[in-house]
């Protein structure tokens, strides 16, 4: 599956599930790690649970799998699909680690025609 097609699915999730604050940025000029992060806040260590639980589910109905998983027990956990990270931060772990800031040199990918298009069917 394309990057730009999982990076659309989470956000779809993350955004149906409520999730604040929703960015997504093309690091891959800046990192041989990955081609985009997709950045989330949730309101509550439940909520961190309910906004990755939903990735996970949304992405394996379209048969991707997370290469790895950082974080369940934490305030801050990323899912790695290796073209695509997600980072779902409580709001006080996503201002300590402020990744919005450090890499403010990718490029920022607008998700509202994502979140619309979701809307829309």
């Amino acid at each position: 599956m394309k990057s730009e097609e999982i990076l659309k699915i989470a956000a779809k999730a993350l955004d149906g599930k409520k999730a604040e604050n929703l960015t997504a940025m093309r690091v891959e000029d800046l990192t041989a790690l990955t081609e985009y992060f997709l950045i989330a806040t949730a309101t509550s260590s439940t909520h961190v649970r309910a906004l990755t639980d939903e990735v996970e589910e949304a992405l394996e109905a379209a048969g991707e799998t997370p290469h790895h998983i950082e974080g369940k027990s934490s305030g801050w956990i990323v899912l790695d699909y290796r073209s695509v990270i997600v980072h779902i931060f409580t709001p006080e772990m996503r201002e300590f680690y402020d990744l919005d800031r450090i890499w403010s040199d990718g490029e920022i990918i607008d998700l509202n025609g994502i979140i619309e298009d979701s809307e829309v069917k």
